[in-house]
């Protein structure tokens, strides 16, 4: 049994004592079903994350002040889902009715002002409208830069957000050297394995490809596979993203036998989970 399912099995037994004990509108009933959401939301089962979320919002609805920061987090929370789904309507939505409560209630420096102009930003990267990304990541990244010391994750996350927007926008040394930044930082403060070292290698891997450096590429994609393997659960969605990227650089690399197993592997992941629609897509697209 992995950390994930050990813990959805304690939050459930928690839970269902709750439930029979409590009244249906108690906070801590709440705060259970959040637990059991960000579980959900880390093993990558978004639709069981969003039942439970929503379970903990119609509570706080009902029982907090309209500007109370727990309803802020719980719009965080699903907006959340709704980004990892692909929804960036909804998630932008929801993160926009988070931030507005924070904006209310925090000091302009605190880090939740911080994390909730992240998640914006990253919406608008997925969204493809980058000067906006880059706008919302840079207002998060000065408030860390001002709080946080400097080998904190969170900011090497900052650099980490910053760096692939310049990535996406095409300025590949810019890139990487947020990137590098950022690596530095999770090198020095994270074990080998840890899932959030994964990220860097991920966008050096897109960088290299995009520079049609394959080699570096592909061995900046395994590294990240390798971490993923070994920290998320196999039918994880950021799995399968990774072997469809190394699918890919095989294929550019003219290596179609192997470019064609790992496409498969990634479809394998995909069909069992409720991944990005764009990404089943490409997968598809990928195998013919």
């Amino acid at each position: 049994m992995d950390d994930h399912s050990k813990a959805l099995e304690f939050y459930e037994k928690a839970y269902k004592i709750c439930e029979k004990t409590l009244p249906p509108n108690y906070p801590g009933l709440a705060t259970s079903y959040n637990s059991i959401g960000k579980v959900y939301n880390n093993m990558g089962d978004y639709s069981k994350a969003l039942e439970f979320y929503e379970k903990a919002l119609k509570i706080y609805e009902k029982v907090l002040p309209s500007n109370h920061p727990d309803l802020a987090t719980s719009y965080n929370n699903i907006g959340k889902v709704y980004n990892n789904m692909g929804d960036y309507s909804k998630a932008l939505e929801f993160y926009e009715k988070s931030h507005k409560i924070y904006e209310k209630v925090l000091l302009s420096n605190h880090s939740y002002l911080a994390t909730s102009y992240n998640n914006i930003g990253q919406v608008y990267n997925n969204m493809g409208d980058y000067s906006k990304a880059l706008e919302f990541y840079e207002k998060s990244h000065k408030i860390y830069e001002e709080v946080l010391p400097s080998n904190h994750t969170d900011l090497a996350t900052s650099y980490n957000n910053i760096g692939q927007v310049y990535n996406n926008m095409g300025d590949y040394s810019k890139a990487l050297e947020y990137l590098k930044k950022a690596h530095q930082i999770f090198e020095s403060a994270l074990s080998p394995n840890h899932p959030l070292l994964a990220f860097p290698y991920k966008w050096f891997g897109k960088i290299y490809r995009s520079m049609k450096d394959y080699s570096k590429a592909l061995d900046n994609f395994e590294k990240c596979l390798s971490i993923r393997q070994k920290a998320l659960p196999d039918n994880h969605p950021d799995r399968a993203t990774i072997c469809s990227d190394i699918g890919d650089v095989h294929r550019l690399m003219g290596n179609y036998e192997k470019a064609l197993a790992f496409h498969q592997k990634a479809l394998n992941i995909q069909e069992n989970v409720q991944c990005k629609p764009l990404e089943c897509a490409m997968t598809y697209i990928n195998l013919g």
